[in-house]
């Protein structure tokens, strides 16, 4: 780079002193003067050391292994952050769910009688409070009742000489077992949201009230007084609508549900035809019974036969269920023989019970995704339920 070959007179101030830090050349101003003679007595007067040649491996090296070493130490920060963020929402979750603030989730309980106790707590005095937290058992003594306020979607009576134990509760899905005992639910969640398991078959609330006893030998009696309830075990469903009750036994799952006024005749022929282990002739004396006394309401439990029979004694219930409810459109003799489920669907509906689509689309295996609209759309269902009730 050459300096500027233009007349010391021609140049600006500004020129004339960077041309002499330049190359010696114009006019030097009084502090670079200044600097210079202070600057002298700084200067080496000897040879020039040598340096060893540039090892530009190693320094590749240690500039990449510096830089690897900051990037490791902000991915632990990053990921100690990312560790705190979910630690905090799995904490939020889970108190969402909780109904004292505390770290598990659980259910608010509220002595009504006598001293129920949780585990090891007993919840003592009037209007006396206390929780139940996932795998924690209920017990009520024959003294005792208490209420549980199952998540902000229903409340459960739990009478004297009961034990349950809460399995889950979630956004989606609140479960427990009773043991033993008799519970008095009223649920107003979406339909399939809370489930009972007892030791003989799972209770699924697709309608609002509903009570359930379980005996010391596993066996229980379902009753609805709102809506209707889905029963299940052993590849047997039964659904149990308002008035209507259902046995359940230990190996056996649910009985064929009847209504409460049945008559008594048909009731006890029901029960050994489910539950007993009859004789050829003796099972078709109870049948004959059944479908001799079956009033037009017993059409409840003349279609839930129709799957538990077969060949000719299958036959003989359509034949009495057409009498008493006809077929309606797209419902065939030969489809309903072969136990077709879109024409049992169709039959049960006629039946005005409720509509079965709610079953299986909430509880049948496999079942789909349950999107927003429709759960509030089955929600609004159990809504009008219960204003139609008081």
């Amino acid at each position: 780079m050459n300096p500027r070959k233009l007349p010391e007179e021609n140049l600006p101030d500004n020129e004339r002193i960077d041309s002499y830090l330049w190359n010696g050349t114009g006019e030097p101003d009084v502090e670079v003067q200044r600097l210079e003679k202070v600057l002298v007595t700084l200067r080496h007067s000897g040879t020039v050391p040598a340096f060893p040649p540039t090892d530009f491996a190693s320094e590749e090296k240690f500039r990449f292994g510096f830089f690897d070493l900051i990037w490791a130490r902000r991915f632990a920060a990053l990921a100690a952050a990312s560790a705190i963020v979910i630690i905090g929402s799995l904490h939020a979750l889970r108190k969402d769910f909780s109904t004292d603030g505390g770290s598990r989730p659980g259910w608010e309980v509220a002595q009504l009688d006598g001293t129920p106790t949780i585990g090891e707590r007993s919840i003592q005095g009037s209007g006396t409070k206390g929780k139940l937290e996932v795998g924690q058992v209920l017990v009520t003594n024959e003294n005792s009742r208490a209420n549980i306020t199952v998540a902000e979607i229903g409340e459960i009576q739990v009478d004297p000489g009961s034990r349950l134990r809460l399995i889950q509760t979630s956004r989606d899905r609140k479960h427990i077992f009773l043991e033993e005992g008799t519970i008095h639910a009223s649920i107003w969640a979406p339909p399939g949201e809370f489930i009972v398991d007892t030791p003989s078959a799972v209770a699924v609330d697709l309608g609002c009230m509903y009570t359930l006893h379980v005996a010391p030998d596993g066996s229980g009696l379902l009753r609805a007084t709102l809506g209707w309830v889905g029963f299940h075990a052993n590849n047997r469903d039964s659904f149990i609508p308002a008035g209507a009750v259902c046995p359940t036994r230990r190996k056996v799952g649910p009985g064929t549900p009847y209504f409460s006024d049945a008559p008594e005749a048909l009731q006890n022929a029901l029960a050994k035809l489910d539950f007993d282990s009859l004789t050829p002739d003796a099972r078709a004396t109870a049948l004959q019974t059944i479908l001799g006394r079956a009033r037009r309401e017993d059409a409840l439990t003349l279609w839930h036969l129709l799957s538990r029979t077969e060949g000719s004694e299958r036959e003989q219930v359509y034949e009495r269920f057409a009498v008493l409810v006809p077929p309606p459109q797209g419902v065939t003799r030969e489809g309903v023989l072969r136990l077709d489920q879109q024409q049992l669907d169709l039959w049960w509906n006629a039946l005005d019970l409720g509509d079965i689509s709610i079953w299986r689309f909430w509880e049948q295996t496999g079942q789909p995704e349950k999107s927003q609209a429709s759960k509030e759309q089955m929600l609004q269902k159990k809504k009008e339920l219960l204003k139609e009730s008081r």
